[in-house]
């Protein structure tokens, strides 16, 4: 059963957010839905990949604004299959 859930954002956060949903082809509450099944339920992983930036809010580290995320991959991919 679905149930109605209010929330206040940062108007610049919920835009973004809005976009990369979008982007996405799918609603941003299912978004929100999976990010939070994902807090809540270790033992059943979502099937949403999270991000770098989401998983920097919820673990309190901050993401450099600088990072270059294509290189960082990059790089990780060259590694992995050494």
């Amino acid at each position: 059963m679905d149930t109605k859930l209010t929330l206040k954002l940062n108007q610049e956060i919920i835009e973004k957010a809005k976009q990369y949903a979008s982007n996405k082809k799918m609603s941003l509450s299912r978004i929100v839905e999976a990010y939070l099944q994902s807090l809540t339920n270790e033992s059943d992983p979502s099937e949403f990949e999270i991000s770098p930036f989401v998983k920097s809010i919820s673990s309190g580290h901050e993401m450099p604004t600088d990072l270059d995320y294509k290189k960082e991959y990059s790089e990780h991919l060259i590694e992995k299959y050494k």
